[in-house]
C-alpha cells in the first residue's frame, strides 16, 4: 500500500507542480502541503481531501488487515484506523 505522502509527491511531480503551486490550486496553506509531504501523523482530513481531489482522490474507510482484528474479527478500537485512497 503506498503512503499518502508518497502518492502526493508523486502526483504532484507527475503534474509538474512545485509545492507552493499545488498550495495554491488546492486551497491550501503551503506549510500544509510540506506536513503532508513529510508524514505528519496527524492532518485535517478536509484539508488532506481538498489536495486529494485534485488527483481525482478522496480519503475512505479501509478494512484493517485480518491480524490487526480482535479475537472476534471485528476492528480494534484501540488499533487505530487505517485510511486509504478507492482506486
Amino acid at each position: 500500500m503506498k503512503s499518502l505522502r508518497a502518492f502526493v509527491k508523486a502526483r504532484r511531480k507527475a503534474l509538474g507542480l512545485s509545492q507552493p503551486d499545488l498550495a495554491d490550486r488546492a486551497g491550501v496553506g503551503l506549510r500544509f502541503v510540506r506536513e503532508l509531504e513529510q508524514g505528519k501523523p496527524s492532518l485535517r482530513l478536509d484539508k488532506v481531501n481538498q489536495v486529494l481531489a485534485l488527483f481525482g482522490h478522496v480519503m475512505g474507510p479501509m478494512p484493517l488487515p485480518r491480524d490487526d482484528a480482535d479475537e472476534s474479527g471485528r476492528d480494534s478500537v484501540a488499533s487505530g484506523s487505517r485510511m486509504s485512497m478507492p482506486h
